[in-house]
């Protein structure tokens, strides 16, 4: 019997990467997932990463460190206020202040790595190009563009191995992306997706990451359930 080829998985603990995570296991992959703390201020983020690799089987799970906040320029590595009750259209105009410079082409590099040395030519990242905020290193140009880096940039590339970057969620909407988690069997309630939470974890409700993730849950006609704080 064939081994199964193994899969490098960008997981943040969110709802996107989670079920990008499903979608990997469900196309057959052993999945390697790599998280990194990087300075983020909803670093609650990497204890549910953790979470959801282990109920999902995941046997080998590794946290990198790299500090951002020595980079800052972001709302989510330096002390810019995280902007809230913006209006939806205003989301889909412009790059805001929560983008981190160069944040995927960073986490994808360190993908890139840890593929090489555990044997893989498969990276998974959950971006999404329609609910995503403005970020430029969310969109399909970004990703075609870095796998033909991949392969001139390793020694598994110059020997023959093409890499490829899976972007599943790619195209579609949140509330897509939530009902194919839900076929999967995903546990929404373990992901955090807000960018200011509270001491307790307890997402805003008023950021965009909450005010996107809220939306597809009602135009899923899923249950929402992301604990909120008072209020929000």
């Amino acid at each position: 019997m064939a081994a199964t080829k193994k899969a490098v998985v960008l997981l943040s603990g969110g709802l996107d990467s989670t079920t990008c995570l499903a979608m990997a296991k469900a196309e057959g992959f052993e999945p390697v997932c790599l998280a990194v703390a990087y300075g983020q201020r909803h670093a609650v983020e990497l204890e549910r990463a953790r979470r959801v690799a282990q109920a999902l089987g995941v046997k080998d799970f590794r946290v990198v460190t790299v500090d951002l906040r020595q980079v800052g320029g972001s709302a989510l590595t330096a002390d810019i206020d995280v902007p809230k009750d913006r209006p939806e259209g205003e989301m889909s105009h412009g790059i805001p202040i929560t983008y981190v410079p160069a944040r995927n082409a960073l986490f994808l590099s360190l993908a890139l790595g840890l593929a090489e040395v555990v044997g893989a030519s498969d990276l998974y990242i959950g971006v999404n190009a329609v609910d995503y905020s403005g970020y430029p290193d969310c969109r399909p140009e970004f990703i075609h563009a870095f796998e033909g880096m991949a392969t001139l940039a390793t020694k598994a590339g110059v020997e023959g191995t093409r890499f490829k970057v899976h972007a599943p969620l790619s195209g579609m909407s949140k509330a897509d992306i939530i009902r194919a988690g839900v076929k999967l069997g995903v546990d929404y309630g373990m992901t955090h997706s807000c960018y200011d939470p509270d001491s307790g974890g307890r997402a805003c409700g008023r950021c965009d990451s909450c005010v996107l993730r809220r939306r597809g849950f009602e135009q899923a006609g899923v249950p929402d359930p992301t604990p909120y704080v008072e209020g929000a």
